[in-house]
């Protein structure tokens, strides 16, 4: 399944004959009989958002496509700040219907019938015959025409995002690999700090026993077996062992849902703060400044993470 960005752009013409490629890229195609003109395109874009977020930039003529509109593209979308505008205007001569014989036909009986009855009344004008023929059939074929350019542009603004969401993973991917690097290189200086630290703490402990003159009364393998185990809780508590075994089952996980696909945004948001907490944990238990570049290049490669996640729907 394919990982979308929420970044996009697609437009379709209404009234044109699908090409293939023409949603997205605004390429002409042959009018369609009683259509809007080629003058009229549907335009959807799309950036980075919580949650979905519809609007709409259409002529008042049109606003009541709208909510089939909106059906259209929740059907196919699930994040993103998504705008949609009809852009331009008809052609002039797709502004007025073309009278059918059977329409025709019947305004003359109604004509006669109402001049049957009221011989004193205005015959009706070349004006008032169009305005009565454009709110049949024609202008239903025109909202087809725009719903129909609107289907175009939604599978327009989908193959964008995906071409999108491909660009975005690389990048992901390449930055989970550049944390996988920092982990391996974190582990083996672990145990070499465990032993310095506890080195350094016999050390400090034997001079201090030494020029304070302890209390013979202690035997001096007791205040050795203390010092020994103060040395060990010290390690403990610095030994970041723990935190990389955490922060390398986070990166499966999320390379884990980018071979998935699908809706991760928030999944991979969610990620990406436990990374930053167990990055943090490291560089507060750092004993040494290799562990504590470490921690701060995680960081860094995290906070990219982040800003390509926030890109994902």
């Amino acid at each position: 399944m394919a990982v979308y960005s929420m970044t996009g752009y697609a437009n379709a013409v209404a009234g044109a004959a699908a090409t293939g490629e023409e949603a997205g890229n605004a390429e002409s195609g042959t009018p369609r009989a009683g259509a809007p003109g080629p003058g009229l395109t549907v335009e959807l874009r799309s950036v980075n958002g919580r949650f979905l977020d519809l609007s709409f930039r259409v002529p008042d003529e049109y606003r009541a496509l709208e909510p089939a509109l909106r059906e259209l593209i929740t059907a196919q979308v699930r994040r993103g700040k998504v705008e949609l505008r009809i852009a331009g205007r008809a052609d002039a001569d797709a502004a007025w219907p073309q009278p059918q014989p059977e329409q025709m036909n019947r305004l003359s009986r109604l004509e006669g019938t109402v001049l049957g009855w009221l011989p004193k009344a205005r015959p009706l004008s070349v004006h008032e015959v169009l305005q009565w023929c454009k709110g049949s059939s024609v202008a239903e074929r025109a909202d087809e025409a725009l719903l129909e350019a609107a289907r175009r542009a939604v599978a327009g603004l989908l193959e964008a995002r995906a071409r999108e969401g491909e660009r975005l993973v690389a990048v992901l991917r390449e930055r989970v690999a550049r944390l996988r690097e920092l982990a391996d290189q974190a582990e083996p200086l672990v145990p070499a700090v465990v032993q310095r630290q506890q080195a350094r703490f016999l050390e400090r402990w034997q001079a201090a026993l030494e020029t304070s003159g302890a209390d013979q009364s202690v035997p001096r393998e007791a205040l050795q077996e203390r010092a020994i185990n103060e040395a060990a809780a010290f390690a403990i508590r610095i030994d970041v062992a723990e935190e990389l075994a955490r922060l390398r089952s986070h990166l499966d996980e999320v390379e884990r849902l980018l071979a998935k696909g699908g809706e991760l945004g928030k999944r991979l948001d969610f990620l990406v703060q436990e990374l930053l907490r167990e990055a943090n944990t490291l560089g507060s238990k750092a004993a040494s400044i290799e562990l504590t570049n470490i921690s701060v290049e995680m960081k860094v490669a995290i906070e990219q993470l982040r800003e390509q996640v926030q890109n994902i729907e």
